[in-house]
């Protein structure tokens, strides 16, 4: 259909909405809109007329505004609180400076729909592409109370610096892009998104959640809203939370038992290691003889560890490198006088490890050597001492409690 019929049939178009369901409440929480067209009983997406660039902004706004309008009437009528997401593109934002979207939500105010029930998505290629054009327009939106999502997150995180400037209010990741090609590292992705959400203070919400593993992927990221067709299709209805496909509330019991269950699993290990190096201690004879003290750790972590060493409680290495390779444990004198203390929270450990004189076991990081994925298990020795045992990847590979 040519873009001129869909303007002059502007009567037959229809808003459809899709549910974004909270993870507080589990509860519908806010609706995507997108435009359709109804002709003889059928429904058809717009999807195609606002991906086309040869159709003019001004027709793509005209629609996105007549939509709108109906969305919020509706909402108006239903007495909901909840959002409705719209995606808008650069040349529609521009056209009088943005004022259009602000004049029509000003219009409805009186009637108890407040501007912060709109979330205003912008794709992150926007983003990167027309910072500097849009940049200040966002902020005035935000001000004026609109809430702002950065859209299809996930690919890359080379736009960071500018999302950070921009402080919207959700971060929205694409889940459609676990596990292709181009999501090599993905978890290193989502966990700079992660950090950057704390940072700033956003949510994530999770889209294209498509079946029970993505939404399990989005709840254990911290996901704090999910939308996809495991949980609901755009329907001409604002559906509620019974209509659902999922119930959420119960999947999130099942998550919870699952990620309990795992918790306790690593407990376990860091408890038996633990017991071990506590049954090692009597062996213990202070810094002089850490190398043979360390020759006898080997034997009792041969299992699971490729790394072992001393240091001190300014993050001095006192020891040896005691090393495993093809089975065989070497000593590498080399790295004795070390000091690791500049490594992000290697001191606080330790300090914490003094304080409650218990084991530690470190997140998942890439080795700066092997560049394999590890965790390392440490404990506080006598006289200020620490011993640190890196457990190779070849022990932690299918144990998934030592991989969350």
């Amino acid at each position: 259909m040519k873009s001129l019929d869909i303007i002059e049939k502007k009567e037959q178009l229809k808003p459809l909405y899709q549910p974004i369901v909270s993870a507080v409440t589990h509860e519908i929480a806010g609706y995507e809109i997108f435009a359709a067209i109804e002709e003889n009983g059928v429904k058809k997406s717009l999807a195609n007329f606002f991906l086309d660039d040869e159709v003019p902004g001004e027709f793509k706004l005209e629609i996105d505004q007549y939509i709108l309008k109906q969305a919020i009437q509706t909402s108006i009528l239903n007495g909901g609180q909840f959002f409705l997401t719209i995606n808008r593109t650069v040349e529609e934002l521009m056209i009088r400076d943005g004022e259009p979207l602000l004049e029509l939500s000003r219009q409805f105010e009186k009637e108890n729909f407040s501007m912060n029930r709109i979330v205003l998505e912008i794709k992150e290629d926007d983003i990167e592409e027309y910072f500097d054009d849009i940049y200040h327009l966002l902020l005035y939106y935000k001000n004026c109370g609109i809430q702002i999502a950065i859209d299809q997150l996930g690919k890359k995180t080379a736009n960071l610096d500018r999302i950070r400037q921009l402080e919207p209010h959700i971060l929205k990741m694409n889940t459609r892009i676990i596990g292709s090609y181009e999501t090599e590292g993905y978890e290193d992705i989502m966990y700079s998104f992660e950090m950057l959400a704390d940072r700033i203070g956003a949510a994530l919400l999770f889209e294209n959640v498509e079946d029970d593993f993505l939404q399990y992927f989005a709840w254990k990221h911290g996901g704090r809203y999910y939308q996809g067709y495991y949980l609901a299709r755009p329907s001409h209805e604002c559906i509620t939370t019974n209509d659902l496909e999922v119930n959420l509330e119960k999947k999130a019991t099942e998550y919870i038992k699952r990620q309990k269950k795992l918790i306790e699993e690593r407990l376990a290990w860091m408890v038996n290691w633990e017991d071990r190096i506590k049954k090692l201690l009597i062996s213990w004879t202070g810094p002089e003889f850490v190398n043979v003290f360390l020759e006898e750790v080997t034997k009792h972590f041969d299992h699971e560890s490729f790394r072992i060493y001393v240091c001190n409680g300014d993050g001095k290495q006192v020891s040896a490198n005691f090393r495993k390779e093809s089975n065989f444990w070497m000593k590498e004198k080399d790295q004795e006088g070390a000091n690791w203390a500049f490594r992000p929270y290697f001191l606080a450990n330790l300090m914490q490890m003094k304080l409650w004189n218990r084991a530690m076991l470190s997140d998942l990081y890439s080795d700066i050597e092997t560049r394999e994925l590890i965790r390392t298990f440490s404990f506080p020795l006598a006289d200020n001492y620490f011993i640190f045992i890196d457990m190779s990847y070849s022990f932690l590979y299918n144990k998934d409690c030592l991989l969350i």
